[in-house]
């Protein structure tokens, strides 16, 4: 195990002492918000503890083991000793990095994913209706619910923007990398010469707001249009004034929703999508006070504003953040993104852990 790993594991059991014993004290347990606090650290740090206790436990046995070796008696159940502790030990090893690792509280959360078509006219508008049904697929496959919340149609197909409503646990965990500029290379249905066309869209994946931690929005903030639904939607579309678009006039975010034919149930769902707007950007504009570089950052939709590219004559799908190459295209198209969604994870773990071990170099 590396120095730096296991020089954070060492805190765990200092700090479980140190939690035991304020638990105890009387003050602590009369603060209700305190006492509800510590009581989750100590369930989290008694998990990791508990674990680097077995991970000491069988580094010590290996060690007791190598020493049998030198006496033939005790050699061969040394041997399978040793076998089965060297097998064990870096599943130990790496369940105790995960833990360590920082974890991003909305990754549990419900997911807006927000498409929008860039560069490419028509083209692009088709292509964001063939992302949508990626992810819609993607979806089906994980056992969530994904649900239209707004949306724009193209003048010859697909949309010029879509907003949807990912419903699962741990939704945005793992649709949380699709954010940025997909581009897409193909042939057109309307390219009466064969040549190959470049189009953009841009992809945006915001949390679903706790509503006991949602934005405070102050409703003088405010203005909310209603408007007659356009599109799919049965007998009651132009007939009725159910859309809801709502702008939150210092920031100049809109939202809109035309999904249902309750203008208040569209009403609500507006609020959420522009409480997630609101607090992406807050997040974005902290992440660039700090000068970190937000993975995910939703850019222009320009041509080469780009974190992946589809192209399909050669069936093939290149994520340029982390050099992955598929020639699966098709599957993926049909909803298979496991493996891309695995990769950017596996890619993510990486830059915590040599995070955690720079800040840890750095004290």
């Amino acid at each position: 195990m590396k120095s730096f790993l296991r020089q954070q594991l060492e805190r765990y059991p200092v700090r479980l002492k140190e939690l035991d014993f304020f638990l105890q004290q009387p003050e602590v347990v009369q603060d209700m918000e305190r006492f509800r606090a510590l009581t989750r650290e100590h369930a989290e740090v008694s998990v990791v503890a508990a674990l680097f206790e077995r991970f000491l436990q069988a580094e010590s046995g290996l060690a007791q083991a190598r020493e049998m070796l030198e006496d033939p008696e005790m050699a061969e159940m040394a041997r399978d000793e040793i076998a089965a502790l060297e097998a064990g030990l870096p599943g130990l090893e790496e369940e105790l990095q995960r833990l360590l690792l920082p974890r991003d509280p909305d990754d549990v959360r419900n997911t807006f994913l927000e498409i929008r078509a860039g560069t490419g006219g028509d083209e692009s508008a088709l292509f964001a209706g063939d992302l949508l049904r990626m992810y819609t697929r993607y979806a089906e496959r994980q056992g969530w619910r994904s649900e239209i919340v707004s949306e724009s149609e193209g003048e010859v197909g697909g949309y010029k923007e879509v907003v949807i409503r990912v419903v699962g646990e741990g939704s945005y965990g793992k649709l949380k990398f699709e954010s940025g500029g997909h581009r897409v290379q193909r042939v057109p249905a309307t390219e009466t010469q064969g040549r190959i066309h470049t189009s953009a869209c841009t992809v945006a994946a915001l949390p679903e707001p706790d509503e006991a931690q949602a934005v405070q929005i102050n409703p003088a903030d405010l203005r909310i249009d209603t408007y007659r639904a356009s599109g799919a939607g049965g007998q009651h579309v132009n007939k009725t004034d159910s859309a809801v678009r709502i702008t939150h006039i210092p920031t100049g975010i809109v939202a809109e929703c035309q999904d249902d034919r309750s203008q208040h149930r569209n009403k609500a769902k507006a609020m959420q999508v522009l409480a997630a707007r609101i607090k992406e950007k807050e997040r974005s504009e902290r992440a660039a006070r700090e000068a970190a570089t937000r993975k995910g950052l939703i850019g222009s939709g320009d041509r080469s504003d780009r974190i992946r590219t589809y192209n399909f004559p050669q069936g093939r799908l290149t994520d340029h953040r982390i050099n992955l190459t598929l020639y699966k295209l098709q599957f993926i198209m049909d909803g298979d993104l496991d493996e891309v969604v695995e990769a950017l994870l596996l890619a993510r773990k990486a830059e915590q852990l040599e995070e955690l071990e720079i800040g840890l170099g750095g004290r």
